[in-house]
């Protein structure tokens, strides 16, 4: 798929190259493109509007790939309609204060180029806690995971806007994605696996314990290590309670589940927005 960038067209565009292809997900694209589309079409059609935010998990495909394509099916719907989507991650590999985002136009994965919004980054540029840092994007898979989805579920040309989050508070993030919310063009990806390494049956108790703590709004409630992306789910609940947004789980499962032994696994839990449950913070 070939992606035209904004800019000087007498220049090669600045690219961040897929870190984890061929580790995290098929490094040919015809393979990929057939695994993504397999994982998308064993998902039940659901029906009602295109969620405006996901919870997305973002390990391997072959453990996560089936809980995550229960959430991007559902944005189908409005695959015409969506022209950009902010997507925010725990970072793994390095370690700063705040989110960071990228100095790159775009982002490649074996299905093409992503392109990046760069006026819409421009526009948090006088938020204190976000800061262009590629360094913390090379090798980080949290966001990367997501984009042959997105790729194979919305139509050529939309943009990105990937931020990881590092030390930063749940009202800073929600900040900036108060500032990033948009209209019906703009949708939300949070992504963050669940518990890690404990056994099948206690790993069901605590992401039951943490779904019901997403869909309560109640980020409180959700362990520290409870979610790796605890702090883009947290700030998300808090947004969204401001635009009478809650979320809602489709689908719960761990890596005992997909393709892994059951003495000890990571959870993975997809979610998807819906009308939320109490009143609109003030």
């Amino acid at each position: 798929m070939k992606v035209s960038l904004p800019g000087d067209a007498s220049r090669p565009p600045q690219v961040r190259p897929a870190a984890v292809a061929g580790r995290f997900y098929p490094a040919d694209a015809a393979a990929l493109r057939a695994l993504v589309s397999e994982m998308l079409a064993a998902v039940p059609a659901s029906g009602g509007p295109a969620p405006k935010a996901v919870i997305v998990p973002h390990a391997g495909y072959v453990y996560s790939g089936p809980v995550a394509a229960s959430a991007y099916a559902r944005l189908r719907p409005d695959r015409a309609l969506i022209r950009r989507v902010v997507i925010v991650g725990p970072a793994h590999r390095d370690s700063f204060s705040g989110l960071a985002a990228p100095g790159w136009e775009a982002f490649a994965t074996p299905l093409g180029l992503v392109p990046v919004d760069r006026k819409a980054l421009g526009c948090l540029a006088s938020m204190p806690q976000v800061r262009v840092r590629n360094q913390a994007h090379l090798a980080e898979h949290s966001l990367e995971t997501q984009l042959p989805f997105l790729q194979s579920v919305l139509l050529p040309g939309f943009q990105i806007i990937p931020l990881l989050v590092g030390s930063v508070s749940i009202r800073e993030v929600a900040e900036v994605l108060e500032q990033l919310w948009g209209g019906p063009e703009t949708r939300i990806v949070i992504s963050s696996d669940l518990s890690h390494y404990h056994e099948s049956d206690t790993a069901r108790r605590l992401d039951a314990a943490t779904a019901d703590a997403i869909e309560a709004g109640e980020v409180d409630r959700i362990a520290e290590d409870g979610a790796c992306g605890r702090a883009g789910i947290g700030g998300l609940l808090e947004a969204g309670r401001r635009h009478g947004l809650g979320m809602r789980a489709v689908d719960l499962r761990n890596s005992g589940d997909t393709a892994g032994p059951r003495h000890q696994v990571v959870g993975y839990g997809a979610f998807v927005s819906g009308e939320a449950a109490g009143p609109p913070a003030d």
